[in-house]
């Protein structure tokens, strides 16, 4: 008999952070171009993401960081989803707020498409988090620091982060 004890939760939510990273990468994508980026971050590094949330909170006076950095601190688990920026080059499309593709780039734009993808991509990840009754959040401020930390590679400028929990409560549900 296998007795479910924290040390079981949490080898189990580890695989099922493995699942819901392939159903992010099946996901549709533009052109087919597979730009997203996946990770997935337990103690240490997870612990770090987390100051660096805090640091943000305090030196751009938002305080949402600081919150979602202390639900993540109840989190043993959480997943990285973000893109590379990269130009469909679709004909015709001006879908960025740019004429062209090429006027995105030099202005330093990001492909509409991009941003698509990735929340066609999270959209998976989470519908699979729920299929498997694991709480989750999306969390713009995880991506927005991972970004700054370059946890998901230099070339990726759009991430969020989606913190798991496996608990008697979702520490995500009565949030202040």
């Amino acid at each position: 008999m296998l007795m479910m004890n924290r040390e079981t939760e949490e080898k189990g939510i580890l695989q099922a952070a493995q699942m819901i990273c392939i159903a992010a990468r099946t996901a549709p994508k533009g052109r087919g171009k597979d730009l997203l980026v996946s990770a997935i971050l337990a103690g240490e590094d997870k612990t770090a993401l987390q100051r660096k949330m805090v640091e943000i909170a305090e030196r751009d006076s938002v305080s949402f960081f600081a919150r979602d950095a202390g639900n993540l601190e109840q989190s043993p688990v959480l997943v990285l989803l973000g893109t590379r920026k990269e130009a469909m080059g679709l004909p015709h499309c001006g879908f960025c707020g740019f004429a062209d593709c090429a006027t995105m780039v030099k202005a330093g734009g990001t492909c509409s498409f991009n941003s698509g993808d990735l929340g066609i991509a999270v959209g998976s990840a989470v519908s699979r988090a729920a299929d498997m009754r694991i709480d989750n959040r999306i969390m713009y401020s995880a991506g927005k620091a991972a970004v700054e930390m370059k946890l998901l590679g230099p070339e990726v400028a759009i991430a969020y982060g989606i913190p798991l929990s496996v608990s008697g409560k979702s520490p995500f549900f009565d949030r202040k």
